[in-house]
């Protein structure tokens, strides 16, 4: 039985998707990719130039999104 992630697989850069997909209501940017909206909508119509430049300043995104507190973590202590 295959798997079904092998339809997505492309002979182009892959999207930086996690499946954590929530934007974060400040920054506008998916908790999970660190993408905008209009990224995420985007992908399959960018270049590979385009989608390599997203890439590359994705992990200058990671302070924007403050990280979620609170959860089952929280509620134990």
């Amino acid at each position: 039985m295959s798997n079904t992630d092998d339809i997505w697989q492309r002979d182009e850069i892959e999207s930086p998707c996690i499946k954590i997909c929530v934007i974060h209501p400040a920054s506008r940017l998916c908790t999970g990719c660190l993408r905008s909206i209009d990224e995420i909508g985007g992908w399959s119509q960018m270049t590979p130039e385009a989608r390599k430049a997203i890439m590359a300043d994705l992990p200058n995104r990671a302070g924007q999104v403050a990280k979620r507190r609170g959860g089952r973590a929280a509620r134990l202590k």
